[in-house]
């Protein structure tokens, strides 16, 4: 038994079983096939000897992610995007191949900050075993864009276009070099902010954002539209309101603005498909279902994915470089200021904006739920959860 891993399962199927057509089903076509084991997603491959593998295919993006790879015993690991998943999953992979015949694990990675974990923890560590001992089997090479043979000379070309070849994103996913974030994260619309503007929108999904604030915070909402067809973001509306400490005040108060958006919505567009929030605050999404009842609204109120902060912030500056994402002139004043205001934390070793009160990051967690269950298909790209 073998083991293919990726943030999520998602991930890896994508970027190891599928690859666009280069992948493991590429190489064993008509020698393979996909199936469960122990109710896992798993591919079996007839090998050239007549044996069948079994490839495992899990997630390993959670700090329990461990756990679904523990009591077997795999040959040889391929986890993809590697640094994007939890170390403790990465330990274990190592424990689960210590007695294979055969021991092989390979990673590819995302560029990140130099100061991420896993280059000066995990990396750095196996780098120095290579010199203290020639034998040790560590092997690192570095690749960028222009070695993916599978990307045409004019994919190539129109993709380099949608690209600042200032920003840290041309170096990290164009050159794969590991960069930094050091000011603003957002510039392009600090930069153009018109560029990003229009007038209205119609049509397409619908969805609403909200985010409880916490102490010294505020409740804020921030409601998006992507059309059916899937090819960007207009961010309709975004309202905030501050938080009383009396907590029969705050659930008013919390009401009275999320039905002053929610009809505003609806008055300028017709519906909203779906509500995401943290529904682990069981007593103040009961006070958003209790206006929904008051107004015989059937809006479904989900639990919001909560994508990691590097990856929305990943994610926000790939939708502006694509045009991909428009603001409803006026109505989102609240979320185009967040955005402007975001500035790296110098004290992160990943993608991170500072969280001290200094800008409204309650806004910009609002508009992450609103849209994040849309990313995937949008980017063409998994963000994991």
């Amino acid at each position: 038994m073998h083991l293919v891993a990726g943030v999520d399962s998602t991930s890896a199927r994508l970027n190891i079983i599928d690859c666009d057509g280069y992948g493991i089903l590429n190489y064993f076509a008509g020698r393979s096939r996909e199936g469960k084991y122990k109710n896992r997603d798993a591919i079996y491959v007839n090998t050239s000897d007549g044996k069948e593998k079994i490839l495992l295919v899990v997630g390993g993006g959670k700090a329990n992610s461990y756990k679904t790879i523990k009591g077997n015993t795999y040959g040889m690991a391929y986890v993809t995007e590697a640094n994007e998943c939890d170390p403790t999953f990465l330990k274990e992979v190592e424990d689960r191949t210590l007695s294979s015949d055969d021991r092989k694990i390979f990673h590819d990675l995302n560029p990140k900050s130099p100061k991420h974990w896993y280059y000066t923890e995990y990396l750095a560590f196996h780098e120095e075993q290579q010199r203290e001992n020639p034998d040790y089997g560590f092997n690192y090479e570095e690749f960028n864009i222009f070695d993916n043979l599978s990307i045409s000379d004019e994919k190539l070309k129109q993709r380099l276009s949608t690209y600042d070849k200032t920003s840290i994103w041309y170096k990290r996913d164009i050159l794969g070099k590991r960069v930094a974030n050091e000011s603003f994260l957002f510039t392009p619309i600090i930069e153009r902010e018109k560029d990003f503007l229009v007038p209205s929108c119609s049509g397409g999904i619908i969805s609403t954002g909200v985010d409880f604030g916490g102490n010294g915070s505020a409740h804020s909402f921030v409601t998006s539209s992507i059309p059916r067809s899937y090819t960007g973001i207009t961010v309709l509306r975004s309202d905030r309101t501050e938080i009383i400490d009396d907590i029969h005040k705050k659930l008013k108060q919390l009401k009275k603005a999320f039905k002053e958006h929610i009809l505003f919505v609806i008055e300028k567009y017709g519906h909203i498909d779906y509500i995401f929030a943290d529904c682990a605050e069981k007593i103040l999404i009961s006070a958003l279902q209790e206006v929904l009842d008051e107004l015989h609204l059937h809006i479904p109120i989900k639990d919001s994915i909560k994508t990691p902060l590097s990856r929305r912030i990943y994610a926000i500056n790939m939708l502006m470089m694509l045009s991909k994402i428009k603001f409803v002139e006026n109505d989102t004043k609240g979320i185009i200021t967040s955005l402007q205001e975001a500035v790296q934390d110098p004290n992160a070793d990943d993608d991170r904006y500072v969280d001290d009160g200094t800008f409204d990051v309650d806004t910009l967690d609002a508009y992450n739920y609103s849209v994040e269950n849309w990313y995937k298909i949008l980017l063409k790209t998994n963000l994991g959860g």
